[in-house]
């Protein structure tokens, strides 16, 4: 209460040393009537409502309306507008001449103040007038300023009292002291909302971390922007001091947006706790990823039009200051292509989702496991244990090879017999072998393969080719150990010999001894019978 009542008391101390006098008048009426330049116009205009020299009927002499009623309405409305917007006409800069022409719109117009170009004065005839879109600029201004009803109090604070208190009237000082306590009720009721009620019932709901985390630090900049959006509606209403209204309005405009941005600045944790919790209910791990990258561009995107916003309530002209961006913006984008085909390379990996986060990927030279997606690069994992950062513009170009996706892992190799193995043991052998796979809890029972397949040079082949149903390489090899040692066991217990590589010397002839080289049938009609009883056994059988 006590920084409320400094302010209040500073605020009227400034009352002293910035009232706006009139300009110096003259005690001849017809100057302060003359209207043959912008000058004298607004001389005319300004000088004759004073609190001193009220002569609303002479200013709405500078006005064309329909008739003296509405032009001495828009004489007072323009007078309102100038003084609660903290705009102060510096009469020595405007031109004296009769005949001026502004040669930046080819036309015979003065505009009194930047902040409304659309309200200008005229010259008609010998006189400088403001008529026609003007009126209609100075009624839409009016309503603009002194928004929500606002402009009855207007006609209704004043009835407290005229009477002077520290270069103030005595209504301005009720109503900005009226306006101090409002606040400070207003900020006492959003304060209890947000603590008492919001928190509080947040808290006993089980939701403490979001409480205490994000709703938290937005509710005291949250009332804040409020009551400054009050204020800067209600400042004008008090007609303060000239130079008060433009310094105090400059500070609440700058200070709106600024509590507005650290508002949604803040709140866009909020949204992120809340894109984290559903990214937590998807099968995908890249949507954990893409939460926080969002997050970090909604926050950029929001510093941006926050400062964008400061300088528009500045009255800072943006246009050229966009214009220069989007020219260096060019000359950043064609300095910076690699980083902008990263970007979108970015763009299509969160779109198609080629792999996710914890998943074994090979492209090109890369293998290893994706372990983070950023907006430039992806971070991969190697089975050496190095980090590789990979460009997301080459891997959206690339094919490829996603491990993680496999619904099966293969398992092929070839078990090698000795060529003394008897047939029969060979059929036990590899019918153990089904077996094996068919009780194995991580094998694939639907399809595999498992034969006798070729005759090397120093072994019968069985082709084994099974395939796992796990999730990991982890998995994948402990399961890969589990078959293999089930394979060496079934041999041993079958007397199943695997064949190492080996070379014999064959000597066909040694003298005194039988030749080695076998001997053949010659009789090939014997030879026939033979093979045909041979194969009627095996379809027999």
């Amino acid at each position: 209460m006590k920084k409320i009542t400094f302010l209040f008391l500073l605020f009227i101390s400034f009352g002293v040393l910035a009232q706006q006098g009139s300009p110096n008048q003259e005690n001849d009426q017809s100057e302060i009537l003359n209207l043959s330049s912008p000058y004298y116009s607004l001389y005319t205009f300004l000088a004759n409502l004073q609190d001193d020299s009220y002569h609303p009927e002479i200013s709405a002499k500078v006005f064309k309306a329909a008739d003296e009623k509405a032009s001495m309405r828009l004489a007072i409305q323009l007078k309102q507008i100038l003084d609660g917007e903290g705009i102060y006409v510096e009469l020595e800069d405007v031109p004296k001449e009769s005949n001026f022409y502004d040669s930046a719109i080819n036309r015979s117009r003065y505009i009194i103040t930047d902040r409304y170009p659309s309200i200008y004065l005229e010259r008609k005839g010998r006189n400088w007038v403001f008529e026609g879109r003007a009126l209609q600029a100075i009624e839409n201004a009016h309503n603009e300023v002194f928004a929500f009803g606002m402009s009855y109090l207007l006609d209704l604070l004043p009835a407290i009292g005229t009477r002077k208190i520290a270069g103030m009237g005595l209504w301005q000082i009720v109503a900005l002291l009226g306006l101090v306590i409002i606040c400070f009720i207003l900020h006492k009721i959003l304060t209890f909302i947000f603590q008492k009620i919001i928190i509080r019932y947040l808290k006993k709901s089980k939701y403490s971390e979001l409480a205490n985390k994000f709703i938290e630090p937005i509710a005291k900049p949250f009332s804040l922007f409020i009551i400054a959006s009050l204020v800067v509606s209600v400042v004008p209403v008090l007609q303060l001091p000239i130079f008060i209204s433009k310094y105090l309005l400059i500070l609440l405009r700058v200070s709106v947006p600024l509590l507005l941005t650290i508002v949604c600045y803040r709140s866009v944790g909020l949204a992120s706790f809340y894109f984290e919790k559903l990214a937590e209910k998807t099968k995908s791990s890249l949507d954990d990823q893409l939460v926080p990258l969002i997050g970090k561009a909604l926050k950029a995107f929001i510093v941006i039009i926050g400062i964008l916003f400061i300088l528009i309530n500045l009255n800072v002209d943006i246009i050229p200051l966009l214009t220069g961006l989007s020219i260096g913006g060019l000359a950043f984008a064609l300095a910076a292509q690699d980083t902008i085909k990263n970007f979108f390379g970015s763009l299509m990996i969160f779109i198609d989702k080629p792999f996710q986060i914890g998943d074994w990927i090979t492209s090109g030279e890369i293998d290893g496991t994706v372990e983070e997606v950023g907006f430039r690069s992806t971070r991969v994992r190697t089975f050496r244990n190095s980090v590789v950062y990979v460009p997301n513009g080459n891997l959206a170009d690339s094919t490829i090879d996603n491990h993680g996706l496999r619904k099966y892992r293969r398992f092929y190799t070839q078990l090698a017999l000795t060529y003394d193995t008897p047939t029969p043991i060979i059929e036990l052998f590899t019918e153990g072998l089904k077996k094996i796979v068919i009780d194995h809890p991580k094998t694939r029972k639907d399809y595999f393969e498992i034969y006798l397949n070729a005759m090397a040079d120093s072994s019968l082949n069985v082709m084994f080719y099974i395939f796992f149903k796990v999730p990991s390489w982890s998995e994948e090899l402990k399961a890969r150990h589990e078959i293999i040692i089930q394979i060496i066991d079934l041999a041993k217990e079958l007397g199943v010999n695997f064949a190492f590589p080996t070379q014999t010397l064959h000597m066909e002839n040694f003298p005194g001894k039988d030749s080695l080289s076998p001997a053949y049938e010659a009789n090939i009609k014997a030879l026939e019978d033979k093979m045909n009883q041979f194969l009627d056994k095996g379809s027999q059988a």
